[in-house]
């Protein structure tokens, strides 16, 4: 699901196609926080940024642990994570395909100040 003014959002039926997991396996994602999730018209769907060809975005889930110890929800985290960082001049997810992991982590341990 993809509006213009906003992410590509997939389903767990879609994580399963993409991912050739059982959808057990993308549940367990979610859950140890490899992936995050929100519920997007009452459906729970996966940022497709997320992803880095068929697996979960490598750098992501140390990435969530740290916005999660700075307070954030998992809704704020995904906000966060895709909307442009002024310091970082692109959003974190992004920053993070770029290999500048630990610039992102900085950042998002500076927000729980």
């Amino acid at each position: 699901m993809s509006d213009s003014a906003g992410p590509t959002w997939l389903t767990i039926p879609d994580l399963v196609d993409l991912m050739g997991l059982p959808q057990s396996k993308v549940r367990r994602l979610i859950e140890d926080r490899a992936l995050l999730a929100a519920r997007v018209d009452g459906v729970t769907r996966v940022p497709a940024a997320f992803l880095d060809g068929s697996e979960p975005l490598g750098d992501l889930r140390g990435t969530i642990v740290v916005l999660g110890d700075a307070g954030f929800s998992d809704d704020e985290a995904i906000h966060w994570l895709l909307t442009e960082e002024d310091s970082l001049g692109v959003p974190p997810v992004d920053a993070l395909k770029a290999g500048r992991k630990a610039e992102v982590r900085r950042v998002a341990q500076a927000l729980g100040f």
